[in-house]
């Protein structure tokens, strides 16, 4: 009798499973808790991740906006459209202050900018190193450029002349293959602006300040047949006939005149 109560090896005892012979209790108790209490416990540690992924979430969206933010800086920066400037380092003066410790030196550049299409302007900066100080100086430049009207896009309209303090200069309009008849920084000027034919004259100091600042003020009462017209209420044709000419040739040089 002994021998028909005993089971079978491997065999299921009552009120046990086949798996490892755990309590039926424990399997049912499993199943509506969706797993053992580890399991339970490892969900809660994926909802940590959850957690992390927000954050890191978060930060990426952080991370972001700060690189929008420094986009937006950048496209600050390139007020002039993304084209290409003509920068010409004019004059650096060193200039040194005794202190108490001996020597402290500064420096001071004058530097040209333009576009090469009319556009030109100048500006200074003032630092302890010569790149820092030309760095404010393209910076001043590139701030106070003025458009000026260019004959076929080559030379001026006509002659001209500009003072400032001691410095008298002197344009004057010349024809094609003539060249910068400039030196020192009035070619800088012109050279940024996009002349290539244009006779100059500089008359009094030789102070590279104040010459560029007679070359723009010389530069700055040029006009075009076009402002004049508009100004005037007339037709470009009738200010060039009085300039004399054929009716051809005015008739071409008014369909030439584009500012």
């Amino acid at each position: 009798m002994a021998d028909d109560k005993t089971t079978p090896e491997g065999a299921a005892q009552p009120g046990t499973t086949g798996e490892g012979n755990q309590p039926e209790a424990a399997i049912a108790a499993e199943a509506k808790t969706g797993g053992p209490e580890r399991q339970s416990r490892g969900g809660n540690r994926g909802g940590a991740g959850g957690r992390d992924n927000r954050g890191g979430g978060n930060r990426d969206n952080r991370g972001g906006g700060r690189d929008n933010r420094g986009g937006g800086r950048g496209g600050r920066g390139n007020n002039d459209g993304g084209e290409e400037l003509i920068e010409k380092l004019v004059h650096i003066n060193r200039v040194s202050k005794t202190v108490k410790g001996g020597k402290r030196f500064g420096f001071a550049a004058l530097v040209v900018v333009g576009d090469g299409k009319g556009r030109a302007g100048f500006g200074k900066g003032k630092a302890r190193e010569v790149p820092e100080a030309i760095t404010k100086a393209t910076a001043a430049a590139k701030k106070s450029m003025v458009r000026v009207p260019l004959r076929e896009g080559r030379t001026l309209h006509h002659d001209g002349t500009g003072q400032f303090g001691a410095g008298n200069v002197t344009v004057r309009s010349a024809p094609a293959g003539t060249g910068i008849i400039a030196g020192g920084p009035m070619r800088a000027v012109f050279e940024s602006l996009g002349v290539s034919d244009v006779v100059t004259k500089s008359n009094g100091t030789a102070n590279p300040y104040n010459m560029i600042r007679a070359t723009f003020a010389a530069l700055a009462d040029q006009s075009s047949p076009k402002s004049v017209s508009q100004r005037r209420g007339k037709k470009v044709t009738d200010l060039l006939a009085r300039a004399g000419g054929s009716a051809a040739e005015v008739a071409a040089d008014a369909a030439a005149v584009t500012e």
